[in-house]
């Protein structure tokens, strides 16, 4: 079995999703299912947000890898050696975490992932509260942090090289591709954190999410406008605030105009400059189905009436030649028709034919 048998899916799981073993037969079930991609990111399962949403928790490292290591010996068992797998970090936005780490020796994984802990130091076991507990740390007693949904907390500022540690450590452990979650689509965000991945591992490449979640509008004139202020130049006839930067107003602007140009190009300037080896849009169809839907309705059940569907979803897929004007022929009609003629030869009852509405096209 090779990826030339399997269709291109890419899977998704979270790392907080049950063990090893549970996390090896769900990954096994989605390869012979089709997939020949699996990702898997570090957030823990129960609690798990949206990569754009506050609330994220992650797991240490150590859960982390045992289940790469769990979803490529799913792929190696079923024959599979060239099985991708993506490793995903929401710790650039991710503040929590649901358990501290074991360490069993300086500077190990599970050392490095608690350095990252917001800790209070403890002089005398009189600040302790019941059940509280306390780790040596750096020659200190320190008391991390702890919510009182029991989670713990990360220090402020921390996001990097918490990403960074991610990255490095997942590839090392049999990742093949990186993918970060960031909260803006800015380059140089992200070429920040990928060149200091491949200050470790130089050929690291990254899997970007050209999320439907970002405001890119909003994003890109708040970047320029940031850029130009920079600069010196002068920016008095620009709104200082996001939403004021939105008016469509602006649309014509030379700002506006830069932002956009930004934006067409953010896909070549990521693979070029931050290492982006594939870029995926998610939620697309639901945005676009959405705007779609609201647009005729408008016009359907205002002024144009039929008119709205005519010139702005029919006409257009005839002359742009969709073959999904023909929607019944989408749909199976000739299919069906040869099948019928397979088995009643000339007494099939066919859909084809002078009456079908499908010659109008």
């Amino acid at each position: 079995m090779s990826l030339r048998h399997v269709v291109p899916i890419i899977a998704d799981i979270d790392a907080g999703f049950g063990n090893e073993e549970a996390t090896y037969l769900l990954a096994k079930q989605m390869i012979e299912a089709g997939a020949c991609a699996i990702q898997i990111e570090n957030q823990v399962s129960e609690v798990k947000q949206c990569g754009h949403q506050a609330g994220k928790v992650t797991v240490p490292h150590e859960i982390f890898l045992a289940k790469i290591n769990a979803v490529r010996y799913a792929f190696l068992e079923l024959g599979i050696d060239n099985g991708i797998i993506v490793a995903r970090t929401d710790s650039l936005g991710a503040g929590l975490t649901q358990m501290v780490p074991v360490s069993k020796e300086p500077g190990d994984l599970a050392a490095q992932y608690n350095s990252f802990l917001e800790t209070k130091p403890v002089h005398d076991i009189s600040e302790l509260l019941e059940n509280d507990i306390t780790i040596h740390q750096g020659g200190n007693l320190v008391k991390p942090v702890r919510l009182d949904n029991g989670l713990y907390a990360f220090r402020e500022g921390t996001g990097v090289d918490r990403v960074v540690l991610d990255c490095i450590t997942s590839l090392r452990h049999g990742a093949d591709l990186l993918w970060i979650e960031t909260e803006k689509p800015n380059v140089a965000q992200i070429a920040e954190m990928v060149n200091k991945v491949r200050e470790t591992i130089p050929d690291a490449k990254l899997v970007y999410n050209n999320s439907p979640s970002f405001n890119w509008t909003m994003k890109f004139r708040e970047q320029v406008l940031e850029e130009w202020t920079a600069k010196g130049k002068d920016v008095s006839a620009y709104p200082t605030d996001g939403q004021g930067l939105m008016a469509e107003s602006l649309d014509d602007t030379e700002l506006a105009q830069e932002a956009d140009r930004l934006i067409q190009s953010f896909q070549a300037d990521a693979a070029r400059d931050a290492g982006i080896f594939h870029h995926l849009i998610t939620l697309p169809t639901y945005h676009e189905t959405a705007l779609g839907v609201d647009t005729l309705s408008e016009g359907y059940f205002g002024d144009e009436a039929m008119l709205a569907y005519v010139k702005g979803v029919q006409r257009t897929e005839i002359r742009r030649q969709m073959n999904v004007v023909k929607h019944q022929e989408m749909a199976g009609t000739t299919m069906g028709d040869h099948h019928k003629e397979y088995f009643a030869g000339e007494n099939a009852l066919l859909a084809g034919g002078k009456d079908n509405t499908m010659s109008q096209f």
